[in-house]
């Protein structure tokens, strides 16, 4: 498998909130170039400022042109903004929108051209960066449209769950109607590809959260689950999915049950990420499953509120890095098995044979 450095580029974010903050913390880690070569996309200028007002003196970038110059044993940072940018800690500005979008593009463009292997995305607003050039929801809409994919899934990372979403960055008042048969099934497919593919899992148990109170109570509390996620279920596990439930999210997660899945579909925002980040707001990792490359980003947003004040974990940040690390090793790894695949051998030994094999392969038993 190639074990060439992992080109890691990064994504500035909003000048304003605290991604530069977690940036420079999580790359001041002298362990971090033993894992990666940070690239930031970004500016010199926009760094040095955050560095004076967190007061971190012991770490400087590599300015570099283009990707093919970083330094290997340097966290480097290609220019994407000119000197005229101001950052204004705190704000929420229209030019903190457009200097986010700017490193954002860059870094994606060089992405798909070879040039870095995978992509952490610091926090943007979501409102500052709508333009004519970024009409999205966030990052994963995006994404999803500049890449060409059919489908995508917001996948939360933890020590703790792996957790992914049927719907995510819409109003709750539209949540029934985005659940159907088919968008169930496609994110169950998702999952359960990304969790064998990305995270190394041969056959992985995925829990169905219903969508309603007690899961619908036998369509006392809503039909969706009877006419909509059972179905869904049904149909995955006829394809040879290990699929499971629908389970009452409240008693899911309170009785502990979350631990004992490999994956779990939540309906909706804030029914998966209530308790994800109640138990991994610290480490948690957003994942994007289903694009043609690695991304992850923390699960913080912008946190305009404590900007340039050193009150904010890089520890979320850092872990971004690791897992998009971790899933780009995976994804080579899984590749070169199905070049080479082992070639399937059935064996068959006759009972009148069983004489002939050596003294302890007579019992079964102990070979199973």
């Amino acid at each position: 498998m190639d074990r060439k450095p992992i080109l890691a580029g990064i994504s500035q974010g909003d000048i304003n909130g605290i991604g530069y903050e977690v940036i420079l913390k999580a790359l001041n880690d002298p362990l971090m170039n033993d894992i990666c070569v940070p690239v930031v996309y970004g500016s010199p200028k926009v760094a040095a400022y955050h560095r004076k007002a967190l007061n971190i003196n012991n770490f400087s970038f590599n300015n570099i042109r283009t990707a093919d110059e970083a330094n290997i044993r340097k966290a480097n940072m290609i220019n994407c903004l000119d000197d005229n940018v101001r950052v204004e800690l705190g704000k929420s500005t229209p030019q903190g929108g457009e200097a986010a979008f700017i490193s954002l593009e860059r870094a994606l463009e060089d992405l798909r051209a070879g040039k870095i292997n995978v992509l952490i995305t610091a926090p943007i607003d979501k409102k500052n960066i709508q333009s004519e050039k970024f009409n999205f929801r966030g990052h994963t809409d995006y994404l999803k449209v500049k890449t060409g994919v059919d489908e995508v899934l917001m996948f939360m990372i933890s020590e703790n769950m792996r957790i992914g979403f049927v719907t995510d960055h819409v109003p709750l008042r539209k949540v029934p109607e985005l659940i159907t048969i088919d968008s169930l099934l496609k994110k169950i497919r998702l999952m359960n590809q990304s969790l064998i593919i990305d995270f190394g899992i041969r056959k992985p148990q995925i829990a169905v959260l219903g969508l309603n109170p007690h899961a619908g109570e036998e369509t006392l509390l809503g039909a969706e689950e009877t006419e909509v996620i059972i179905p869904a279920i049904s149909k995955a596990e006829k394809e040879g999915i290990m699929v499971f439930g629908p389970f009452p999210s409240d008693g899911f997660f309170g009785a502990g049950s979350f631990t004992k899945f490999d994956g779990i579909i939540s309906m909706y925002h804030d029914q998966g990420l209530a308790p994800f980040k109640a138990l991994s707001f610290d480490s948690g990792v957003n994942f994007t499953a289903g694009l043609p490359f690695v991304r992850t980003s923390p699960v913080h947003g912008t946190a305009f509120s404590i900007a340039g004040k050193g009150e904010a974990s890089e520890n979320s940040f850092r872990q971004a890095i690791y897992l998009a690390c971790s899933i780009y090793r995976n994804r080579l790894l899984h590749a070169e098995i199905m070049k080479n695949p082992l070639k399937h051998q059935d064996i068959e030994i006759h009972s009148d044979k069983i004489d002939e094999l050596p003294p302890d392969m007579g019992n079964t038993e102990q070979h199973l």
